[in-house]
């Protein structure tokens, strides 16, 4: 089976380091990790090799251009990351692709930087870290951005890892909640529904959203979410019920669920069209996430989709 993983992450000495994303309680991992984040051949190509990953399309890891305070900053750390990508992406055409990042401090520089991408470099599409300070994307600056993608014909990447915008009352006293373990997944999925609610596919009808982690929940919520949604009365009604575009302008990756049974539910809603395998290296093992993949009951027509035929299509690749 050939597999495409589009949740792998990368750094660049001196950009937006990643230790202070790292949980205190997680050092052996950490230090693990940062051994993994700036290297391509000494841990990533034989462990790809080693469970067979084709191709992994690369990413600045969290907390990405999103801890950067001015938009000077995040416009000169964006084109730098991006050139470095460009170039692991030249020594290695056949095993690795990348996802640009964005400076959304300034919304212009980051739809000029993602049409540099794309063009000059082939990259798959963006990847941004959720939310930048208290700005969401669904606001009026970011809809140049939409119009982009969509013109472009590439997904953004919606991930978690940005700094907190504010603090909630159930996480105090329990710090192994922050994070990937519970609320970056509850914070990605809120902003997810807001630029569905806000009626950004509406406007743009071809952009493409991913979500990570199975979804970020969302996939389960679909039937709670079109019940919910008919009892309310928005500024902004939607053209279709909610669920109606998870499948379509919002899709899914693995990353980081493992399990058969949540692949399998996942399917059953949203459909084995909208679904592409991930990892989330170095964070997640790949062994892993291939053995669970490969646990799975799904049709050998469905396997081919999610491992690898779905991010040829969404990706180009």
């Amino acid at each position: 089976m050939k597999y495409i993983a589009l949740e792998e992450a990368f750094s660049v000495p001196g950009i937006a380091d990643p230790m202070p994303q790292l949980s205190v309680r997680a050092t052996p991992y950490a230090e693990q990790w940062l051994r993994k984040l700036p290297d391509f051949t000494e841990y990533r190509l034989p462990e790809m090799d080693a469970t067979g990953i084709d191709i992994q399309v690369l990413s600045l890891t969290v907390p990405g251009l999103q801890v950067d305070v001015d938009a000077d900053t995040a416009r000169n750390n964006g084109r730098r990351a991006n050139d470095y990508l460009a170039e692991v992406v030249h020594e290695h055409p056949t095993r690795f692709r990348g996802f640009a990042a964005l400076p959304l401090q300034d919304p212009n520089a980051a739809v000029a930087e993602l049409n540099r991408c794309v063009a000059e470099f082939g990259f798959c599409g963006a990847l941004v870290n959720d939310r930048l300070g208290g700005h969401y994307l669904d606001e009026p600056m970011y809809e140049p951005l939409w119009e982009a993608l969509g013109s472009l014909g590439v997904p953004l990447y919606l991930h978690p890892g940005a700094p907190p915008a504010d603090r909630w009352q159930v996480l105090s006293g329990h710090p192994e909640l922050y994070g990937a373990m519970w609320s970056w997944a509850a914070e990605v999925a809120g902003h997810a529904l807001r630029i569905l609610c806000s009626g950004v596919f509406d406007r743009h009808p071809s952009a493409t959203l991913i979500l990570g982690h199975m979804g970020e929940f969302l996939p389960y919520q679909r039937s709670r979410l079109d019940s919910r949604y008919a009892t309310t009365n928005p500024d902004y009604r939607l053209q279709r019920p909610p669920s109606a575009y998870l499948g379509t302008n919002i899709v899914f990756t693995t990353s980081g669920v493992f399990s058969p049974a949540a692949l399998a539910g996942a399917v059953l809603e949203v459909g084995a069209d909208a679904i592409m395998f991930s990892v989330d290296y170095p964070y997640e093992s790949s062994r892993e996430a291939v053995d669970g993949f490969e646990r799975t009951t799904l049709s050998p027509t469905d396997r081919a989709k999610i491992a690898h035929g779905n991010a040829e299509r969404i990706l180009k690749i």
